[in-house]
């Protein structure tokens, strides 16, 4: 009976622990998202600012650029792009304007003309940074360019570190067209000159659940938490894979935990509605 409810004691502590997390937790996105309002508008006030300065010295390339960057952070792509091709018209041998206008049609959505952008810049100088990015497109829309791109990283020699985005991307490039083995070895060699690599832990991780071993996933993104232990998706996947291997309790618990980090995953509450109702 002292045992049973000691149990419960644990038991209820433990939920009001998570509980008193998530209100923290919850009470610090409201601040943030106040201040990032806030900022917002001082943005926007700032694009109006800048909009009368470039009508007045339109040959301003810096209040230009300014202009660009501000309704960048406003998510404005397109009133931005439009700024980005005037600067190119002028000086169209510029690598930053076509890197800064390939990120611009990447973070818009427009892949194939990021790619362009990008293919431009990487001629007229192409930085290993530059070309991963590029690498990192061709390998998520099964492009075989990749291999070209990165082979240029890798014959650099520029150390482990550039050498892991080299594997991960190649990794995911065959990830991708569902080349499993393939995948994983890139990914185990991403690791081996990385550690902590988390994203290619959780693409190995992604490849053995949707191959349904669900216990090799498990295992995976144990590892992920044990490297960063707050990191939200992490323990998400945890609950998922201990869904699947039918662990009702501690998938619960997982998604509690990465509830408890990150409010804002959607995915993990409606996971614990579904499993407790």
């Amino acid at each position: 009976m002292a045992r049973t409810v000691m149990r419960m004691y644990f038991c209820c502590m433990k939920q009001f622990w998570l509980i008193m997390g998530a209100l923290l937790l919850f009470a610090c996105k409201n601040k943030e998202q106040k201040a990032d309002d806030q900022k917002k508008e001082q943005i926007s006030k700032q694009v109006e600012q800048l909009k009368d300065n470039v009508t007045k010295y339109p040959d301003s390339v810096g209040l230009r650029v300014q202009l660009v960057d501000a309704l960048d952070s406003l998510g404005k792509f397109q009133l931005a792009m439009v700024q980005m091709d005037s600067l190119i018209k002028k000086d169209s041998g510029n690598f930053g304007l076509w890197f800064k206008l390939g990120s611009l049609k990447e973070r818009s959505g427009d892949t194939i003309a990021a790619i362009g952008a990008y293919g431009i810049a990487a001629k007229i100088y192409p930085t290993p940074d530059l070309l991963l990015t590029m690498g990192n497109l061709y390998a998520e829309t099964k492009d075989t360019r990749v291999f070209n791109t990165i082979a240029q990283v890798a014959e650099m020699r520029l150390g482990r570190t550039y050498q892991s985005h080299c594997d991960f991307i190649t990794g995911i490039y065959y990830a991708r067209v569902g080349n499993f083995q393939s995948a994983i070895n890139q990914f185990n060699a991403c690791i081996k000159n990385n550690y902590g690599y988390l994203e290619a832990y959780m693409e190995k991780g992604f490849l053995f659940y949707d191959a349904k071993k669900y216990q090799e996933a498990n295992q995976i993104f144990q590892t992920v938490v044990t490297i960063r232990n707050n990191y939200a998706d992490g323990y998400y996947w945890l609950g998922k894979t201990a869904e699947a291997l039918q662990q009702k309790a501690v998938a619960i618990d997982q998604y509690e935990r990465s509830l408890a980090l990150d409010p804002n995953l959607k995915e993990a509450s409606a996971a614990i509605s579904r499993l407790k109702n």
